[in-house]
């Protein structure tokens, strides 16, 4: 047996050079221009990759293509590709591409927004030639037979359809969206049940459209926690089948450019309560359509809290407090080359209507200077961390860099965000409030259409 006192001695040496560095690396993680969140970027074949090569024993690896519900061609196109992900292709069942992730101890995962398709896994670092492989195999090989897309694809998709009946928030969301933009980012991003999908859900047209979604211009590869140099090398080795330029005998994909229009919808419903007040917002930063004030405009607003025990600082938590059965947020959702600033109120149905008009009332004060300094202070350093916390995380920073790719040929600059966040006025965003109030909102009311108001009842216009 070794004795205490010894295993107390070697206990201490080894400890002693870990501690004696750690204020070294805490000086390192608190810079927000830390190089281990940049991405080293590279093209292989005319498709555009980028990888961070984070220490570690697990690498997360996705492809971004272009794909969302803004570019398909046909309702139900985009959901459709991403529940083929990891069917059967011409090489591998679907059975045999889940046991053998299986046995590497992977995750397998597909979503898709309202401007990409992700598609990815989780998996350790030594597998990264198998999953490149994978997923080159999955966007060039996948057959899109009858029997999976009716018995297994469709089937889901109507699952989906059934649960978004339910589903209010959801149900809000995609109707400011559309009063918003009309088409484009205004489809919503899973079909309703009223949406006719099996009138344009057909495995040749799917295939067809994949060749487009899949073609080398129109998607990117980005990896967490893999060398550049091998997934380079790899990425050149099983990539080779993806098609140059989309199919000349099918449907272009469309690219745009998005337009704001205003108005509002109302659609009654008793499974709940939900309004979303919105506005023109800021764009991605890698499209040229970024605003860096309504980033500190939606962080001021706010609503929620994210201190333990606290309403928080922005203005709504604090107008909002006596409205208990009313839940407030604030957030700006950035696309390409738009963005939407939504208000989002849930809850009763009476304590939304005194909320929204608070929502206004703190506008107009805002865009008349009526705010102290102090709490542009804390918003602008809320936005600024919520933007760096968000291209930290890897999952979304795995999109955001991917997208970027495709778009500007660049991933998203973080240090050039904060430093844009960093040098926004007061004047800025009072001149943000005034803009928005002064141009055509959106609202998208549903629930208790006898109680909740409109639009230029509280003082909007539409």
């Amino acid at each position: 047996m070794i004795p205490r006192t010894s295993f107390a001695r070697a206990a201490r040496r080894t400890l002693r050079p870990q501690c004696s560095q750690t204020p070294n690396n805490r000086r390192t993680l608190a810079s927000a221009k830390s190089a281990g969140y940049s991405y080293e970027t590279g093209e292989v074949n005319g498709i555009k990759f980028a990888s961070r090569d984070i220490p570690g024993p697990t690498t997360q690896l996705a492809l971004v293509a272009r794909a969302g519900t803004r570019f398909q061609v046909f309702p139900g196109f985009a959901e459709g590709l991403e529940k083929f992900a990891f069917k059967s292709t011409h090489k591998r069942s679907s059975l045999r591409i889940t046991r053998e992730s299986e046995l590497l101890g992977a995750e397998l995962f597909a979503y898709h927004s309202r401007e990409n398709l992700v598609i990815g896994a989780k998996f350790l670092r030594d597998d990264l030639p198998y999953f490149t492989e994978l997923l080159g195999e999955v966007i060039s090989k996948t057959r899109f037979t009858r029997h999976e897309l009716h018995e297994e694809v469709i089937r889901v998709i109507k699952l989906n359809q059934k649960s978004i009946l339910a589903n209010t928030d959801q149900m809000a969301l995609n109707s400011a969206h559309s009063v918003a933009f009309h088409r484009g980012l205004g489809t919503a991003l899973h079909p309703t049940s009223s949406v006719p999908i099996t009138q344009y859900l057909h495995e040749q047209e799917l295939a067809m459209f994949s060749q487009a979604a899949y073609a080398k211009p129109n998607f990117a590869i980005v990896a967490n926690g893999a060398s550049h140099d091998e997934l380079e090398k790899w990425v050149g080795e099983f990539y080779n089948d993806s098609p140059a330029t989309p199919p000349k005998d099918f449907p272009a994909i469309e690219t745009k450019p998005s337009k704001y229009y205003g108005g509002e919808e109302r659609i009654a419903h008793d499974g709940g309560n939900n309004m979303i007040i919105a506005f023109p917002g800021s764009g991605a930063y890698t499209g040229g359509h970024y605003k860096p004030e309504i980033a500190v405009l939606s962080s001021l607003l706010g609503g929620q809290s994210y201190i333990k025990w606290s309403p928080g600082f922005s203005l709504l938590a604090r107008a909002c407090r006596a409205q208990t059965q009313a839940h407030v947020s604030t957030r700006n959702l950035s696309y390409s080359d738009a963005g939407l600033l939504t208000i989002s109120l849930e809850g009763k149905a009476s304590h939304i209507r005194e909320a929204s008009q608070a929502v206004v009332d703190i506008l107009q004060a805002i865009s008349g200077g009526d705010i102290e300094k102090d709490d542009i202070q804390k918003a602008v350093a809320k936005a600024k961390f919520r933007t760096l916390e968000a291209g930290q995380n890897i999952g979304t920073g795995l999109e955001l860099t991917g997208a970027g790719l495709v778009q500007s040929g660049k991933p998203s600059n973080l240090d050039g965000i904060a430093e844009a966040i960093d040098g926004v006025t007061e004047d800025a965003v009072k001149r943000a409030a005034k803009s928005l109030l002064e141009g055509k909102a959106t609202v998208s009311t549903v629930g208790d259409l006898f109680v909740l108001p409109f639009a230029e009842e509280i003082g909007l216009n539409v």
